[in-house]
């Protein structure tokens, strides 16, 4: 693998290849004194030593501490090798190995670079997987068919899936997963499908033959010193049992003493109502919504005046009820004739009609005005509801946030958005997804109120300000302590104090903060190994992916049973993915956005054990890095740990 860059995200991407997926990677960076932001760059470097002690096997940390920098270059421990260069040039991506790679990121800040530098790799190697970081979306996608036809024409017809692809990348792609992730599930250990967040859950053990609920489907045994405060990381020291991943339901029954890793969907859930789906997505606005409560109260008012006016006509004249009410609509709206010549009571109800005749046209107008401006509203941007609990309190709808309101309203999670700018590009989608707006600084007292944060789940501060959104976390805080926040913070350092300190102050509140290319890394990571890649949930000192495979081509999966299918220690089919030709459709006819409320995500889960797997069909499995390297027809690597 090839990364190229110059800021932390080159650094953070290398990092997550070589320390979660076990790759092998040449970076290639500006020289420190050109770097752009040098030291994002050093603190980039120092984490990610830290997150990769965290993740490889212990055998592999051990021989990264002993490795050494060769003279002359850059030679960090294990298996990455870095180069400094200007620029990527056609000498430096030759050098850098790019005609033998399997794939490459291009992660400059500047799109220019990043274009020019595609298309010089592409022409060394029509096989290559090239992975683009774009801010321009709608370029990318021109840029993104501009290269796989030039792929297919140099390769010709027949070249295995995944290999020579593009995928362009932006900001919005790589951070709203993540950040959606946090904000519901309050842990980084989550799998988002379409339409579907996964979550592993780590449950104690139960002793032999344990009858719990396993969930979607039993991940891991943890090792037996998980729960030992002197392993907590599953070491495997002293003969102790270390982690058995995609272990087969003899060795779940039989495991004793032994925690377990389960995968479950999350279904989101918090106190308070929450937005129905009329009330949320919908079209028109109810009905009760039209009017005011005021204004309801005066019409009910008035209906029961016109029915006491009728009833005592009828009392009066004797006439039927229902002339009698025919009658006093009459003298209501003016239209009868004067009652000259007819009994007292019949005058004075006519005189009483007429005044609440009087009385009903300033209410008719007040209505029809309320109507003409809830319906102008309902066109433009709603406010939150009254009595409206349990939802999540986004900042901001630029990039990032346009992206998080989509991926929440498609799990079908009750979203108030906050935006400082009437322009903001996020408000024609909150518009269209008939979400709550509440238009206003949010570090002025009173909008964070407005927007219910007091009864929210969570509050989700992605705005492109540091300092908004640290501002409008301690406000909900001091507003609401036990909030759960999320916060989109750019530097990394940054980020780590603000998680302290907001922790230390509030321990029994849920806080993240999560900088830029902490949050890019894993989506990055996910497309250079291939489009099938969902992502990664680690487990102790190992590593589970989750892929999308499709089952012709890979015999150890096409015309086997469910059961055949499954190698435990190595991958096991977890769902057919049913709705994948019409998703893929459905994009290609209405764009990114084109998917407006939540669709059924198409994933079957019971598949019986006797389900025979066809060709056509495309499966989710989980695996062990070696077991997808097998599967997929990869070069497996030596390494300590699977």
């Amino acid at each position: 693998m090839v990364v190229c860059g110059d800021d932390g995200l080159a650094h953070r991407l290398a990092t997550e290849l070589r320390g979660v997926y076990g790759e092998q990677v040449t970076l290639v960076v500006p020289p420190n004194e050109r770097t752009v932001r040098p030291p994002v760059v050093g603190r980039a470097r120092a984490v990610s030593a830290a997150l990769l002690d965290r993740v490889v096997s212990a055998a592999v940390n051990r021989a990264a501490g002993n490795g050494s920098n060769a003279a002359g270059g850059s030679e960090p421990p294990g298996n990455e090798r870095v180069m400094e260069a200007a620029e990527p040039t056609e000498t430096v991506l030759a050098d850098a190995g790019v005609e033998r790679a399997a794939a490459l990121a291009l992660v400059y800040d500047d799109d220019e670079t990043n274009i020019r530098a595609a298309l010089t790799a592409r022409r060394l190697n029509p096989r290559l997987r090239l992975v683009l970081r774009l801010y321009n979306r709608r370029l990318g996608q021109h840029i993104e068919e501009l290269l796989d036809q030039a792929a297919a024409l140099a390769t010709g017809a027949g070249d295995p899936a995944g290999d020579a692809s593009t995928t362009v990348l932006s900001d919005a792609d790589t951070a709203a997963p993540a950040l959606t992730a946090t904000a519901v599930a309050g842990t980084t250990k989550v799998v988002h499908t379409d339409g579907l967040l996964l979550r592993a859950v780590d449950r104690p053990p139960t002793g032999p033959g344990r009858g719990g609920d396993p969930g979607l489907a039993t991940l891991a045994l943890l090792s037996t010193t998980s729960n030992d405060p002197a392993g907590a990381d599953g070491s495997e020291s002293s003969g102790e049992q270390g982690p058995q991943l995609l272990p087969d339901a003899t060795a779940v029954r039989e495991a004793t003493g032994r925690g377990t890793v389960v995968l479950e969907q999350v279904s989101y859930s918090a106190a308070g109502p929450a937005l129905s789906a009329g009330r949320g997505v919908g079209v028109v606005a109810p009905f009760a919504s039209l009017f005011s409560r005021r204004l309801r109260w005066s019409l009910a008012g008035l209906v029961v005046c016109v029915l006491a006016l009728a009833v005592a006509l009828w009392l009066a004249t004797g006439v039927h009820p229902l002339g009698a009410l025919y009658l006093t609509l009459l003298d209501l709206f003016s239209i009868n004739d004067p009652a000259i010549g007819a009994s007292t009571e019949r005058q004075v109800l006519q005189l009483l009609s007429g005044l609440v005749g009087l009385l009903l046209l300033p209410v008719l107008l007040a209505a029809v005005l309320e109507a003409l401006g809830t319906f102008r509203s309902a066109g433009a941007l709603r406010k939150p509801p009254r009595g409206l609990g349990g939802h999540v309190v986004l900042l901001g709808l630029g990039k990032i946030g346009t992206r998080v309101l989509t991926r929440l309203r498609e799990l079908n999670i009750p979203v108030v958005c906050v935006e400082a700018g009437p322009e903001a590009r996020g408000l024609a989608t909150a518009r269209r997804l008939r979400v709550p707006v509440v238009l206003g600084d949010v570090t002025q007292e009173g909008v964070l109120e407005a927007a219910k944060i007091h009864r929210a789940h969570a509050l989700l501060a992605v705005t492109s300000s540091d300092t908004t959104n640290l501002e409008a976390a301690l406000y909900a805080r001091s507003l609401r302590p036990d909030l759960r926040v999320v916060l989109r913070l750019y530097d990394d350092d940054f980020a780590t104090a603000v998680y302290r300190t907001l922790r230390a102050a509030h321990p029994h509140a849920l806080t993240r903060s999560r900088s830029v290319s902490h949050l890019a890394a894993p989506a990055f990571a996910g497309a250079m190994l291939g489009r099938q890649i969902l992502g990664a949930i680690p487990v102790e000192r190992r590593v589970l992916l989750f892929a999308a495979v499709q089952v012709g081509g890979h015999p150890q999966l096409e015309g086997k049973t469910m059961a055949q299918a499954f190698r435990a220690g190595a991958w096991r089919v977890l769902a057919l993915d049913t709705g994948a030709r019409e998703r893929e459709r459905a994009r290609g006819e209405g764009g990114e956005d084109s998917s407006e409320d939540v669709q059924s995500s198409g994933l079957v889960w019971d598949l019986p054990e006797s389900y025979v797997l066809k060709g056509e069909d495309r499966v989710v499995l989980a695996a062990t890095r070696r077991g997808l390297a097998e599967l997929l027809g990869r070069r497996p690597r030596e390494r300590a740990a699977t």
